[in-house]
């Protein structure tokens, strides 16, 4: 069995950002060689999420304005989190209603999807470097 790993780099100048991120995640997969297998995808920081979802900019709005309901930014003081001194208390909410991970299979070299699904990258606490693991795994 064949393993192969890369880190996937983002720093998103908005607070909230949703990056589309199958590209990248499909060259680490012809980089690997592997063509039968699984796709591990996952945001290395607690204020981002990786997920799986339609590349629709009206469905990413509909994130936007849901996830903001469920989780306001402001007023930051709403959270015991930011009296440490930090202003993400909804970002961590935030990131976990969206996922750290999605996992991917991988048949005839290529990432099995069904129809519309495409891998995202969802910032929810920007303005810094953060990381993406890509895992694969397989033959």
């Amino acid at each position: 069995m064949k393993s192969y790993r890369k880190e996937l780099w983002f720093n998103a100048p908005t607070r909230r950002a949703f990056i589309h991120i199958t590209p990248q995640v499909n060259e680490c997969l012809r980089e690997s060689g592997i063509k039968e297998g699984l796709c591990l995808v996952n945001a290395m920081h607690i204020t981002a999420s990786v997920f799986i979802n339609d590349n629709e900019s009206g469905l990413h709005a509909d994130y936007e304005r849901w996830l903001e309901e469920l989780a306001p930014h402001e007023p930051v003081s709403h959270y015991r989190h930011n009296r440490t001194g930090e202003d993400n208390g909804d970002a961590h909410l935030k990131r976990q209603i969206m996922g750290r991970e999605v996992v991917v299979a991988v048949t005839n070299g290529k990432l099995d999807f069904g129809p519309w699904e495409a891998i995202f990258y969802g910032e929810f606490d920007g303005g810094r470097r953060k990381r993406v693991l890509v895992k694969i795994i397989g033959e």
